[in-house]
């Protein structure tokens, strides 16, 4: 499965707008168009095959897969992000 190219995440320009709102005040930054980074570590980033387009999001240290096809799995995807992200408040001892 390889990485999905320019034109595929044009396609999915206002999930990625939305993802970059998100993560806009934390350690995650967009290094490239599509793949984004913790610290120094891949946290997000999308696939394509003749299946569709997936994402792989770390969740606890491990990739899980995410098919991003439909705008429901789209919201799915930015669902488990914004658990993560009050996970990772709530682990250090942040407000939310």
């Amino acid at each position: 499965m390889k990485h999905a190219g320019a034109i595929t995440l044009k396609g999915l320009e206002n999930l990625l707008n939305e993802i970059r709102q998100l993560t806009e005040d934390t350690d995650v930054k967009e290094k490239k168009l599509g793949i984004f980074y913790q610290e120094a570590s891949a946290w997000l980033h999308f696939h394509e095959d003749p299946a569709g387009i997936f994402a792989d999001l770390k969740i606890a240290g491990e990739f899980v897969r995410f098919s991003v096809n439909t705008l429901d799995e789209q919201q799915n995807l930015l669902d488990q992000i914004k658990l993560i992200g009050l996970a990772d408040r709530a682990e250090k001892g942040s407000s939310i």
